[in-house]
C-alpha cells in the first residue's frame, strides 16, 4: 500500500504557516474566518485531516490519500473547482464577443473597506454593475439590456490590499422591444472616462447613504475626514476614478479559457513561492510600473498577515452575475438572448455526474489509473476509509 499527497514541489503556503507558530496567532488581532483559513491551510492534505483509500477494481492495489481541507483560500484546493466552474460556465454564457473591465476603488476608502468588508464589497459589485447598466441602457451609446459576470479580488502582487471587480461584459444587448439583439458598434458602450465619471457617482451615492444610517465602522485615523461630509467629497473627487478596459474577447470559448485564471485565484499560489527558512520568504511578482517579474522578500509573519487579508467573509459570494446573465432572470434572458441570435442552448456535459465521473471527464481517463497494473482504475473504497487517529 502506498500513501499519496507527498510533497512534490518546493515551499508552500502551508510551510510558511507553519514557521509562524502558533505565537504569531495570539499577537494578531485576527477574525474568525481568518483563524480558521490559517488552520485549515496549515492541515491540508495532512494526516490532520483525516484520509480516505482507494483501491484498483483489477488488481487490489491501494493508495491512502489524506484530505483536503476545502478552504476556498487554500491554493492546493482550488484547481478541481475552477475547471469545474469553467465546464458548468459554458452553458451560461452568450457565444458573442466580450469586454474585460477592472473596477477600482481609490486609495482613501481603502481603510473603510478593510474595517467594512461584507458591507463595502457589496457596495462595490452593486456599483459597478449598475454603473455598466446605466451605460448600456443610454441610447446615446447602446440603448439595450446588457449583463455582466462580477469576480472580486482584493490583492496585487505584492499581496498588498487593494480590492477591485473583474468584470465580462457581453459586447451587445436586447433592445427595450425586446425584438432584437443590438451589438455593440464602437470600442465599448461607452467612453471610458464617461463610464468611470457614472461608477464614481453612483459608489459615492451609496457609501453617503451607508454612512448617514450609522452602518459603517470608521477607521480611527480618518474621523476627520467621514465627520466632514464636504472634506470626503473633495477627497473622493480630486482625482478621477478609471476603469479598465484590459481585452476583448471574440467569443464564449476564449472567455472560457481565460476566466480560469482569475475565478478561484487566491492571493498567492504556491507555484510563486520560491522558498522560505523559517525566518523569511521569497516570492516572486510582477511591478506593473514597469510589467517585470521581481522577487520580493518579507518576514513569514509580515507575509501571513498580508495574505490573511484577503480572506473574505464566511458564506460571502465572490462570483455574482448581474443583468442577462443573473440567475434569477438567466433562463428566460438567456433563452431570448439565444434565439435573437439564432444559436442552440448549450447543455453543460457535467450535468447529473458525480464528482469522480467530473474529474476523469475533466482530467482524461489516466487520472484515475492503477499505477501499479495500468490497466485498472484507482476507486474510492469507503469500507477502507482511515480515520484521523491513523
Amino acid at each position: 500500500m502506498e500513501t499519496v499527497n507527498q510533497r512534490s514541489t518546493g515551499s508552500e503556503l502551508a510551510d510558511v504557516f507553519e514557521a509562524c507558530g502558533q505565537g504569531f496567532l495570539s499577537t494578531q488581532c485576527l477574525a474568525t474566518n481568518q483563524h480558521k483559513a490559517f488552520a485549515a491551510i496549515l492541515a491540508c492534505r495532512t494526516a490532520a485531516m483525516g484520509s480516505h483509500t482507494l483501491i484498483c477494481n483489477t488488481c487490489d492495489h491501494q493508495k491512502i490519500c489524506y484530505n483536503s481541507c476545502r478552504n476556498r483560500h487554500c491554493p492546493k484546493c482550488q484547481y478541481a473547482r475552477q475547471l469545474v466552474w469553467v465546464e458548468k460556465l459554458k452553458a451560461k454564457l452568450l457565444p458573442v464577443r466580450y469586454f474585460h473591465l477592472v473596477f477600482t476603488v481609490p486609495e482613501v476608502l481603502r481603510p473603510l473597506f478593510y474595517l467594512n468588508q461584507k458591507t463595502c464589497y457589496d457596495l462595490l459589485f452593486t456599483s459597478s454593475a449598475l454603473a455598466v447598466k446605466k451605460t448600456s441602457l443610454n441610447p446615446v451609446f447602446l440603448g439595450a439590456e446588457t449583463g455582466c459576470l462580477s469576480i472580486l479580488h482584493t490583492w496585487g502582487q505584492s499581496l498588498s490590499y487593494h480590492p477591485h471587480i473583474h468584470m465580462l461584459v457581453p459586447a451587445g444587448g436586447i433592445d427595450p422591444d425586446q425584438s432584437q439583439w443590438i451589438p455593440t458598434h464602437r470600442k465599448f458602450f461607452v467612453p471610458v472616462k464617461a463610464l468611470s465619471s457614472i461608477f464614481r457617482g453612483v459608489l459615492n451615492s451609496g457609501l453617503k447613504v451607508l454612512l448617514s444610517k450609522n452602518l459603517l465602522r470608521i477607521p480611527q485615523d480618518q474621523t476627520r475626514l467621514y465627520s466632514n461630509p464636504e472634506q470626503l467629497k473633495k477627497a473622493l473627487y480630486e482625482k478621477n476614478w478609471h476603469v479598465y478596459i484590459k481585452k476583448t474577447f471574440k467569443g464564449a470559448g476564449q472567455v472560457i479559457s481565460y476566466l480560469g485564471r482569475y475565478t478561484h485565484r487566491v492571493a498567492i499560489s504556491n507555484s510563486r513561492i520560491i522558498n522560505t527558512d523559517g525566518e523569511n520568504v521569497s516570492f516572486r511578482w510582477k511591478d506593473y510600473r514597469d510589467n517585470k517579474q521581481k522577487i520580493m522578500t518579507l518576514h513569514v509573519h509580515e507575509f501571513a498577515r498580508r495574505f490573511l487579508r484577503h480572506i473574505l467573509p464566511s458564506r460571502f459570494y465572490k462570483i455574482r452575475y448581474y443583468g442577462i446573465l443573473a440567475s434569477s432572470s438567466g433562463n428566460a434572458k438567456l433563452g431570448m438572448c439565444l434565439d435573437l441570435l439564432g444559436k442552440p442552448q448549450i447543455r453543460s456535459p457535467l450535468e447529473g455526474l458525480s464528482s469522480y465521473q467530473i474529474l476523469e471527464k475533466i482530467l482524461g481517463p489516466t487520472a484515475f489509473a492503477c499505477p501499479c497494473c495500468l490497466v485498472g482504475k484507482m476507486i474510492h473504497n469507503p469500507d477502507l476509509k482511515k480515520n484521523d487517529s491513523s
